[in-house]
């Protein structure tokens, strides 16, 4: 069954992805820095606002808006810098991302502040602290400390709340209805006609036409990746191993 249609036009987004297996992405403060160092050098280049962020050992959460249809794009870059660090100082191989990233898209402004609220919530979650804004790779951090980094200057809380009166909303635990909104995030299904919501996703017939040698299909299973087909999709299609596939893609450093 297809995978529901990424929605990458310009708004807001909540971002997500973990290692692999479940497996540590961040082995240490040395590792979330390198991370936050090349989310600022790629928000720079493709213009994202980071609104919230959180770094937990396994995986990440981002609220993110950007300002061109590109997150995809970004996004991809980003991970893939990150993993080539990652194999590189710790000289292993193979997938660090147990997947692509996932994002939802979130057409509702009056879920913002939930959404912020659960991902700074993230650590007090898994008990490394007891309070929002204690630690160290989370937005709450930054802000509480006046310390707020490039990409964090544009966030939303910034704008509409003074630093006591964020720390006092933050302390209030998000209610059963605001959890059920954020679920709801995740299931919204955007109708492909919309043109202010998402685009079709290109049939993958059209996307293998004219395939006259390997380096054009190879360039063509590129493009259906990029239009949000899985790698197990694009095999069946082209009677190929998903291992194939992978290979084919890791050499577009995908």
């Amino acid at each position: 069954m297809p995978r529901k249609m990424r929605v990458s036009i310009c708004g807001y987004h909540h971002v997500y992805n973990r290692g692999v297996a479940k497996n540590k992405i961040f082995l240490n403060s040395d590792d979330k820095e390198k991370f936050l160092e090349l989310m600022s050098d790629i928000c720079e280049k493709y213009k994202f606002n980071i609104h919230s962020f959180c770094l937990m050992d396994n995986h990440y959460h981002l609220l993110l808006e950007n300002t061109k249809d590109n997150l995809s794009d970004g996004m991809r870059q980003i991970n893939a810098n990150y993993a080539n660090y990652f194999n590189h100082k710790y000289k292993r191989v193979g997938h660090l991302w147990q997947d692509r990233f996932k994002s939802w898209y979130v057409a509702h402004e009056n879920y913002l502040f939930a959404l912020f609220k659960y991902i700074e919530t993230n650590p007090i979650k898994a008990n490394i602290t007891k309070k929002i804004g204690e630690y160290r790779y989370s937005a709450t951090y930054s802000i509480l400390r006046d310390g707020v980094p490039f990409f964090l200057r544009n966030s939303f809380v910034l704008r509409e709340y003074h630093t006591q009166e964020l720390l006092d909303a933050l302390n209030i635990p998000l209610s059963e209805q605001e959890l059920k909104n954020l679920e709801k995030l995740k299931k919204i299904k955007y109708k492909s006609n919309n043109k202010n919501l998402a685009r079709q996703r290109i049939g993958m017939d059209k996307i293998f036409v004219n395939i006259n040698d390997r380096q054009d299909r190879n360039k063509a299973i590129l493009k259906a990746y990029e239009e949000d087909y899985t790698k197990s999709e694009i095999a069946r299609k082209l009677d190929l191993s998903t291992t194939a596939v992978c290979k084919i893609l890791k050499k577009f450093k995908v």
